[in-house]
C-alpha cells in the first residue's frame, strides 16, 4: 500500500506491506523505496515493512535543508503516523547513516539496527574530497552522466562480468534522478559526524551485512566497527560489492530474515 505523510509541510511518501513484527528499510543515495522489492517480495510474509522514499527522493520532494538527522525525522514521523513505537531499521549506505542519526536521536524508537554495506565512521578526508569532486560533477553534467560513471564500481568484478544487465538497470531506473537531491545528499554526507558511539552503546542487536568486495565501505572497516556492539551479527557476502541486495539477493534475504527471526523471537 502506498502513503503518504506531511512532514515540516511536506509530503513524505512510503509503501507499507505484509503483517506481523514491524521493520523499517532505508534506501541510499540515488536510490528510493523500490531498490528493496528483492527484501519486500520475501520478508513481508513475516513482517510488516514500512519502506519510505527519504525526502529528495522518489515521490518525496527535496527539502530546503537536507542533513541525516532531519532526514531521520522523515522516519520517525512515518512510525508516528502508523502508531509504531518500536520497531527493527535496515539502512543502506547512506540508509545506514540516516538510520544511526535515528538511533542517537530517538533511542527508545529502535528495536535492532542491520547496517547493510553502511558504516558508522565519518568521512575521512580523502572520503570528503571525493563527495566534493561528486557535487562539482553533478551541478556540471547531471544525473545521468554522474550515475553511469558512478554505478559499475559499486558492484563487484564477479557482478560487472556475469551480471551486466542489473548495473544498467539501476542506471536506468534512476537516470531522472534530481541532481540537487544527489548534491544535497553528498553535501549531508560529508558534514555528518562519526556514530561509532550509537553501536558501541547499542542495548540492542546490530546486524551487520558487508560485502566482500564493497569499493565503497572497506571491508576492514567493516569488520573492525562490527566489534563494537555488545551483541553484533556479521554476514559477509563472499561475492558482493556495496549492492548486496541486487547481487546476492537470495544470501542477503535469508540473513536479514534470520536476523529478524531472532530479534523478534528475543
Amino acid at each position: 500500500m502506498e502513503k503518504s505523510i506531511i512532514y515540516n509541510g511536506q509530503a513524505v511518501y512510503y509503501t507499507i506491506s505484509g503483517q506481523g513484527n514491524p521493520v523499517v528499510f532505508i534506501h541510499g543515495l540515488a536510490e528510493d523505496a523500490t531498490i528493496w522489492n528483492g527484501q519486500a517480495d520475501f520478508l513481508s510474509s513475516g513482517f510488516q515493512l514500512i519502506i519510505p522514499d527519504l525526502p529528495g527522493s522518489g515521490r518525496s520532494p527535496l527539502p530546503e535543508q537536507v542533513s541525516m538527522e532531519g532526514l531521520a525525522g522523515a522516519v520517525k514521523a512515518v512510525l508516528d503516523a502508523e502508531g509504531i513505537e518500536q520497531a527493527v531499521l535496515i539502512g543502506h549506505s547512506m540508509g545506514g547513516y540516516v538510520m544511526l542519526a535515528f538511533a542517537e536521536l530517538y533511542p527508545q524508537r529502535v528495536k535492532a539496527l542491520g547496517l547493510f554495506h553502511s558504516t558508522s565512521y565519518a568521512d575521512g578526508e580523502e572520503k570528503k574530497a571525493a563527495r566534493r569532486r561528486n557535487i562539482e560533477f553533478i551541478a556540471t553534467h547531471g544525473s545521468h552522466a554522474f550515475l553511469k560513471q558512478a554505478t559499475p564500481g559499486l558492484f563487484s568484478e564477479d557482478s560487472k562480468r556475469e551480471h551486466p544487465e542489473k548495473i544498467a538497470e539501476l542506471i536506468r531506473r534512476y537516470k531522472d534522478f534530481n541532481p540537487r537531491s544527489l548534491m544535497a545528499y553528498n553535501e549531508a554526507m560529508l558534514q555528518r559526524p562519526d556514530r561509532r558511539q550509537v553501536l558501541s552503546a547499542a542495548p540492542y542487536p546490530v546486524l551487520f551485512i558487508i560485502g566482500k568486495h564493497d569499493g565503497a565501505i572497506p571491508l576492514q572497516q567493516s569488520l573492525e566497527q562490527s566489534h563494537l556492539p555488545d551483541t553484533g551479527f556479521i554476514y559477509v557476502l563472499e561475492k558482493s560489492g556495496h549492492m548486496g541486495m541486487l547481487e546476492e539477493t537470495g544470501k542477503g534475504n535469508e540473513a536479514l530474515k534470520k536476523f529478524l527471526q531472532d530479534v523478534y523471537i528475543a
